[in-house]
C-alpha cells in the first residue's frame, strides 16, 4: 500500500537532489544543446540504473518508498555515491520502526569528563545534533563557541566571530551539514531536529542551499584549519570518537603534528590559558564547572 502523501518523502527528496547534482558527462552521456533540467533527467537515471522510467518516477514522488537494496545500489552507482552516502540512501528506504522518543541523554560519563580534564589538548563532547555537552578550557580558548549549551551549527552559520575562524568557511560549512545528515540518518521528523533545521533555514540562505543538496559525510575525523585571532593559523587534526552507549555522543579532540608550527601555536594557546591564573577546568551542560584536583 502506498504511503500517505502527507508523510515526509525523504527518499524521493534525496533522489531528486542527487539527480540534479550529477554531471551528465561524468556518467558517459553526450550533451548537446541546452538542457533545461539540472543534472540528469529522470529517464536517464532510470536507463543507467536498469529500471523503468515509470518506476523511478514513483520513487521520486513517494508512491513507492521501499525499493529493493539492488535498485538502491544501482541508483547509488548512477549518483556516484560513496559508502557513507550509499548507507544513508539504504536507510531512507528502510526506516526504523517509530518508537516513543526518550529525552536525549545530556549527561557525559564521568570517565570522559576526567579525560577532558587531563588530556592537555582541546577536547569537547557533542551530541547527535552537535550541541556541546562538555568542554575543557583549551577547547573554549580555541573557539568560544565550544562551550556547553552552544550548538555548533548555529555558531558556524550565525556567529561572525566563529565564521572568521575558518579560512575555508564554505568548505567547513558544507562538511558540517553533510555530517549532520549522517548523524541523524532517517530521523528527520525528530521535533528537535526539525526546529533546528527550520531556524537555520530562515536565518541563513547558505544553510538552506546546503541542506537542499542532501550531502552525506561520515562522522570520522579530518583536517581542520583555523585562523585564531591570538595565536595565528592552526593546521590541526580533528578526531571524533563515539562514546559507548551514550545515545550518539562523540568525543572530539584537536591535535597538531609534533614539531610543527601549529604545535607551537597550540602550545602558545596552552600557555595563555595557564597565564589566566585559573586551574584547568571542564565545563558541562548539566553539572556546571568541575575543577581539576
Amino acid at each position: 500500500m502506498a504511503s500517505s502523501r502527507s508523510e515526509p518523502n525523504s527518499l524521493g527528496e534525496y533522489l531528486r537532489a542527487r539527480r540534479e547534482l550529477v554531471d551528465p558527462a561524468s556518467v558517459g552521456l553526450r550533451v548537446t544543446g541546452v538542457r533545461r533540467t539540472p543534472g540528469l533527467r529522470r529517464e536517464e537515471v532510470a536507463t543507467l540504473a536498469g529500471i523503468s522510467a515509470d518506476y523511478y518516477l514513483r520513487l521520486e514522488q513517494g508512491r513507492d518508498r521501499h525499493p529493493s537494496a539492488q535498485v538502491l545500489t544501482a541508483l547509488a552507482r548512477v549518483f556516484e555515491l560513496d559508502a557513507a552516502a550509499t548507507a544513508y540512501l539504504l536507510s531512507l528506504a528502510d526506516p526504523q520502526p517509530t518508537r516513543a522518543r526518550r529525552p536525549p541523554r545530556r549527561t557525559v560519563p564521568a570517565g570522559i569528563l576526567q579525560l577532558l580534564d587531563v588530556i592537555d589538548l582541546p577536547a569537547f563532547v557533542e551530541d547527535r545534533m552537535f550541541d556541546v555537552l562538555a568542554a575543557n578550557s583549551l577547547a573554549t580558548a580555541l573557539s568560544p563557541s565550544l562551550r556547553p549549551g552552544a550548538n555548533r551549527l548555529r555558531s558556524v552559520f550565525l556567529d561572525e566571530d566563529e565564521r572568521a575562524l575558518y579560512p575555508e568557511w564554505e568548505q567547513a560549512t558544507a562538511g558540517i551539514i553533510a555530517s549532520l545528515r549522517a548523524s541523524i540518518g532517517s530521523d528527520v521528523d525528530d521535533p528537535r531536529i526539525a526546529q533546528l533545521v527550520g531556524e537555520l533555514s530562515l536565518s541563513s540562505d547558505h544553510f538552506r542551499r546546503l541542506w537542499a543538496r542532501h550531502d552525506v559525510k561520515g562522522l570520522g575525523g579530518g583536517a581542520s584549519r583555523l585562523d585564531h585571532p591570538r595565536v595565528g593559523m592552526l593546521e590541526l587534526r580533528r578526531e571524533k570518537l563515539p562514546i559507548g552507549d551514550s545515545g550518539g555522543q562523540l568525543l572530539v579532540i584537536y591535535h597538531a603534528s609534533p614539531g610543527s608550527a601549529s604545535a607551537a601555536a597550540l602550545q602558545a594557546l596552552r600557555d595563555e590559558v595557564a597565564a589566566d591564573g585559573a586551574a584547568p577546568t571542564v565545563t558541562t551542560a548539566s553539572a556546571g564547572r568541575l575543577r581539576a584536583k
